[in-house]
């Protein structure tokens, strides 16, 4: 276990270490969601005076949660572009070939992203705060977003870095991901409250962890949840999470055999 810990942090220092250096990254995933925090909060703000739409007292505090969850799952999709470049640059051969264990692999991957996805929801809710949001939810609806920002992170990550190793093309990566990633987020809550969309639609939201951490994030940060909303979704995040992370370790074996 300490062998395990000791190579996760190494990798993950390296990967944080890349990352500060070329910190651009970071803005370029942010442009998107601040165009639909800024430009569609403002474009829908009058949907809130819809019948049944009854979340939140501007459209710009329910849109928050929705944008920072889609901010995760965009930026962790594009994860297994690393070992993608790992590949071809030897990389990964020479890593798979040391001592270093597989699962420090993954979780210094998930660890790095992880990271990122809390710097980058600190900044969607300070810009969503400048531009007039208020949240209720306090100290504990910032965790609560943070948790499962994060989760949605190592969920998607690890799905990501599994479809690396075995499509092991940039296209076919970035072909998946985009089939993946906009039926998640138009089937979930985060931009338009479920009670108004088809009843398919609803059902289909229930089964997506997009909209789980969209939903529990949202109860905890507009303030007075119902934590009967919350904990079963974090449940199924995080129990998802250990899945998604447990499938990627076991793509490297798969991976490695075919070398």
């Amino acid at each position: 276990m300490s062998t395990l810990v000791a190579h996760s942090t190494y990798l993950s220092w390296r990967s944080i270490r890349a990352f500060v250096r070329q910190p651009i990254f970071l803005v370029i995933t942010l442009i998107q969601p601040m165009i639909w925090l800024l430009l569609f909060g403002k474009l829908f703000e009058s949907v809130v005076r819809i019948p049944g739409f009854a979340q939140g007292s501007s459209y710009l505090e329910f849109l928050t949660p929705g944008v920072i969850a889609m901010t995760a799952l965009f930026s962790a999709m594009w994860a297994g572009t690393v070992y993608i470049d790992d590949m071809n640059r030897g990389v990964m051969d020479r890593l798979l070939a040391s001592p270093v264990r597989r699962g420090a692999m993954v979780n210094g991957t998930l660890v790095y992203q992880s990271a990122t996805s809390i710097v980058q929801t600190v900044i969607v809710l300070v810009v969503a705060l400048l531009a007039g949001a208020r949240f209720d939810g306090g100290a504990v609806g910032v965790l609560v977003t943070l948790a499962s920002a994060c989760l949605l992170t190592v969920i998607c990550a690890a799905l990501s870095n599994a479809i690396a190793l075995m499509a092991r093309q940039h296209e076919a990566l970035i072909g998946i991901s985009q089939f993946l990633s906009l039926p998640m987020t138009f089937l979930s809550s985060a931009i338009m409250d479920p009670r108004l969309a088809p009843d398919w639609m609803q059902t289909a939201a229930k089964y997506n962890p997009l909209d789980w951490a969209v939903v529990a994030s949202r109860e905890t940060l507009l303030g007075s949840p119902d934590w009967g909303q919350v904990w079963p979704r974090l449940a199924a995040l995080s129990l998802l999470a250990v899945l998604m992370a447990a499938l990627a370790t076991r793509t490297f074996g798969a991976y490695q055999r075919s070398l």
